[in-house]
Parts: structure tokens; sequence; C-alpha cells
């Protein structure tokens, strides 16, 4: 009885936490919001005009996740809170267990939703287009790439995100040179914005005969998916568009037609590729919208840097860069150098449970912006 009371001790505070959580997510704001958005697409005038019946739609479908969200993580709350009083209220000891475990995945579902509510910036809510690049390591390089790619998909999997390989190119003797991959789902940048950067692995090769431990790096980039409505001028004369035919996994009009699209942008010399659709048509579409986000990217990432006068920074793909070291030997170890969050389990790490690493990334963005305040 005396470890039941003590469960309900620890769990009460947390009611004051989600009334504050609640206010900072606005949902009171949230809920008129969309009672009036609802409203408006009741009145049949409304779907004559194409573009404001889609914003309101576009609008109201985040409102919706947010508000159903928190009152999901609220009636969790209240579940929990009502076994425990019932199992104190019925003097009965047998249901401590099955509330101890209930409190505990509920301390760990709570920190998760808070750092989640941390995604607010514009673009955390989009679609993540995710690029895999082998760096210095060769063979070992690729075949770590190959590693990486089978992480992000299991992570994505666990987070009922779709995922679409857009370009896929194999590496000379084993593993994977490079991959392009658009993970979709909410918050799905948001959440993987945490991972650009360069990854560092430490492991006995399973390439060297002799059996010598080797260090290969990979780099992540992410970008978010960039709606049409948001303005980027690209000129056709800025353009140049080759065709080839496509490789690696895709199917059958794999290597028979060239559907496969390579763009550059000449004036930034950004190459982007896409090889996942049948026709050309298409490929030239997606690979258009990477192009998009790239320029998206390269221009924030230049207005940031006149805001704080300070010059860009290219880091070679290789030593001294990494963001975060996977070591399989002589431990195990994964670790991240920015946040110092580290996971000894490296196969639970490698199967995409990622979350302890991204939620350490979500609240230390959030420490650098407070202490720059």
């Amino acid at each position: 009885m005396l470890e039941l009371e003590e469960l309900r001790r620890q769990l009460l505070p947390y009611k004051g936490k989600i009334s504050e959580m609640e206010t900072s997510l606005c949902i009171a704001d949230a809920i008129l919001k969309v009672t009036d958005f609802e409203t408006q697409l009741t009145n049949p005038d409304i779907w004559s005009d194409n573009e404001k019946s889609q914003t309101i739609l576009k609008e109201l479908k985040p409102l919706q996740n947010k508000i159903n969200s928190f009152n999901s993580f609220t009636n969790n709350f209240d579940d929990i809170l009502t076994l425990i009083e019932m199992a104190i209220e019925e003097d009965d000891d047998s249901l401590y267990d099955e509330c101890k475990t209930s409190f505990k995945d509920f301390e760990n579902s709570f920190e998760s939703f808070r750092l989640a509510t941390l995604l607010q910036g514009e673009f955390d809510s989009n679609n993540a287009i995710l690029t895999l690049h082998a760096g210095a390591g060769g063979t070992e390089a690729c075949d770590w790439v190959s590693m990486l790619f089978r992480m992000y998909t299991r992570f994505a999997e666990k987070m009922k995100y779709k995922i679409e390989i857009l370009d896929y190119l194999d590496g000379d003797e084993a593993g994977i040179k490079s991959v392009t991959m658009q993970i979709s789902g909410l918050n799905a940048f948001g959440y993987l914005k945490s991972e650009k950067g360069v990854h560092r692995l430490v492991r006995i090769s399973p390439f060297d005969s002799s059996g010598r431990r080797h260090t290969s790096f990979a780099s992540c980039d992410i970008m978010p998916e960039i709606d049409d409505d948001v303005e980027i001028e690209i000129r056709d004369e800025d353009l140049s568009i080759d065709t080839y035919r496509a490789s690696g996994a895709g199917g059958q009009h794999v290597n028979t037609t060239d559907s496969a699209v390579r763009i550059t942008h000449i004036p930034s010399g950004i190459i982007v590729q896409c090889q996942n659709e049948r026709s050309q048509h298409k490929n030239r579409d997606r690979a258009l919208k990477m192009l998009r986000a790239k320029l998206f990217e390269k221009q924030e990432q230049e207005r940031l840097e006149k805001l704080q006068g300070i010059r860009g920074e290219t880091k070679e793909i290789g030593w001294g860069s990494q963001i975060r070291s996977y070591t399989f030997h002589p431990y195990n170890l994964v670790k991240d150098h920015r946040t110092n969050e580290q996971i000894g389990n490296t196969d639970s790490v490698m199967d995409g449970n990622l979350m302890s690493f991204i939620n350490a990334y979500l609240a230390w963005i959030l420490n650098q912006e407070n202490e720059s305040v």
C-alpha cells in the first residue's frame, strides 16, 4: 500500500506540468481556430474559392493533430491516476506492478511529448528528405551508409512514417555509395533535423582478413520538403538537365529506359537527382522539388550568416567533423558529441531507437536559444 501511495505522490505533480503545457501549446486558441475553420468549411461557397479552402485545410490539420495528441496524453494521465487510486481504495497490492509499469511509461512519454512541443519551427511539421553519402573509408564507408540507411528506415517504421527511395547508388564493391529518401509524416523534419552532420563508425572490419579496427565516415543531410507556395526562383536557363538509366533497387523499370534525372543548378553548383519514378517526367518533378528545398536551405543559411556576421563552414566528411560516433570495438558505445548523450546498446540504436538522441538534441537547442537571449 505504501508503494502505491508513493506512486500516486510522484504522479500528481504532472497534473500541474500538463496544465503548463496546455498553456504553452495554446490549446484553447487552437480549439477556437479549429471551430472557426470547421464552421467556414460548412459554407458551400468556400469550396468555390479553391485557394482559400486549401489554405484552411492546410492550417486545420496540424491544429487538429496538436489537439488530439494533447487530449490523448491527458487521457493517459487520467487513466493511470484512476488505476492507482482504485488500487489504493481496494487495498489491492497485486496491481502495483501494473501501476508501476504504466507510470514509468508515462514518465518517458511525458518527456518525449514535452520536447515535441518544441517543434514549432516553420518547417518542423513537414516531410523530410534525407540523403546519405559515403565519406572517408572506401568500401567500409559504403557499408556504413547501408547500416545507417537501415537505421533510419527502422526509425521511420517505428514512427509510422512513409518511406520513398528517390535516388540510390550502389558501392563499387559492397554497400551504398549514396542514397536519398523522402520520409513522410507529421514532424518528420522536426525530429530528423538532429541527424544532419557526419556520423563516424569504429569497428573490426568484416572486409579486412587481418581483423584490424577501421574508422569510417558518412554524411547525413536533412531538408524539409518545401511546399509549392514558398517562393523560390528557378530559371530554366540556370538548369542543366541530364537523363540516364536508373540503377540499384527500383523494380522492373530499372536499367531499361533513361528515366532517371539529374539536375544541376549552374549558379549555385547544387546537383540533385531522382530515379524513383517510372517516368522521366515524374522524376524531373521530384528532382525540382528537391532542388527547391536545397536552394531554400542555402538562402536561409546565407541569411543567418549575414545576420550573425559569420562565414559559413563546410566540413569535410572525415576526422574531427563528426556529430556522433558509433563504437563497436573495443567497447560498445554511441555518443553524440553535441549533447554528450550516449547509449551503450549499439544494437538498439542501429535498430532505429533514436528518440533519446533526438530528445537530447531538442533540449540542447532550447538551452542554446535560452542562453543567447
